[in-house]
């Protein structure tokens, strides 16, 4: 997520009350998770197992709960509590702002594009050209969406990332500020969640095909011409390469990567990162012919316990 100036270290510091380290006009362009952060980017870390990937990754600015050595040409913003004041960056720069029509007046929509009966369309949502919003569509604020998109009804575009921290009194959620981006070609099926990312954006590639019942985590990026089918969950910041095939009641897990025309069979858990074309099955997952090799071998097994039983 990128400030629409940039703001100083010190005006940062200043925002969420904080000590820092650097020179005082240390400039900051935005923020951003891990996985995203970009020369200029804030991220925050408040665990001392992530301390090094934090301090060496490309941000410039990392907001951490205790005083370490700065590495060169970065600046630290010292917090007793990063992932509080992580959040008081996301409401502060990007408010949850509410909206008095169904279609917000910011909106943008292209030529052609039908939008039917009960959708809500957020502040600064793009529209592109010849799509389709089917009835009770929702659609959130700073969404993005291309050409020749069509969207059946009850999806959800761009609720907020599933991101919590565990405090005494309960879960504190992280604030969502990214967004939905949709391209041109996709087709999404009829009560899908898409939930926007928590800086960056969720994205669905050019041409890919979203069955019924469909949810997409957080920071999730889906290639080209993929096709999902219902009942399938993906989590947070996973990346699905270019032309793969996810078949029903798929789940996976967070951060894995599955590669290019790759297809997962039904009921698969996709526990790790798998190499693309290549056929997998099974929880854990497996390739499909060594899983259905031990399948196989599976029911062998009472003809050989009574074999050494005679």
């Amino acid at each position: 997520m990128k400030f629409p100036k940039v703001h100083s270290l010190e005006q940062i510091a200043s925002l969420i009350g904080c000590e820092y380290v650097g020179p005082a006009d240390f400039s900051v362009h935005g923020m951003n998770e891990i996985h995203v952060v970009e020369p200029g980017d804030i991220v925050f870390v408040d665990h001392p197992k992530y301390y090094d990937k934090a301090l060496q990754s490309a941000a410039t600015i990392v907001l951490i709960n205790k005083k370490v050595d700065c590495p060169e040409g970065k600046a630290l913003l010292i917090s007793d509590d990063p992932f509080r004041d992580f959040n008081k960056l996301t409401q502060h720069f990007k408010p949850f702002t509410p909206s008095a029509a169904s279609i917000s007046a910011s909106a943008e929509i292209g030529e052609g594009t039908v939008i039917q009966p009960n959708t809500f369309i957020g502040n600064h949502v793009k529209i592109g050209k010849n799509c389709q919003i089917h009835a009770n569509v929702v659609i959130y604020d700073h969404t993005v969406i291309g050409d020749d998109v069509m969207i059946h009804a009850g999806t959800v575009l761009g609720a907020d990332a599933f991101y919590y921290k565990k405090r005494p009194e309960g879960f504190d959620q992280l604030l969502s500020g990214g967004r939905v981006v949709i391209e041109d070609k996709v087709g999404i099926g009829a009560l899908c969640t898409i939930d926007r990312g928590v800086t960056g954006d969720t994205t669905i590639g050019e041409g890919s095909k979203l069955d019924n019942q469909v949810h997409v985590g957080h920071d999730t990026v889906i290639g080209k011409k993929c096709l999902i089918a219902s009942q399938t969950g993906i989590a947070g910041c996973v990346i699905i390469e270019d032309e793969v095939t996810l078949w029903g009641q798929v789940g996976t897990t967070s951060g894995i990567t599955i590669g290019s025309k790759a297809v997962i069979m039904g009921q698969t858990g996709v526990t790790k990162s798998v190499e693309g074309g290549k056929s997998y099955f099974g929880t854990p997952i497996e390739e499909s012919r060594e899983k259905l090799k031990q399948l196989a071998n599976i029911k062998k097994i009472p003809d050989i316990i009574n074999q050494l039983k005679s």
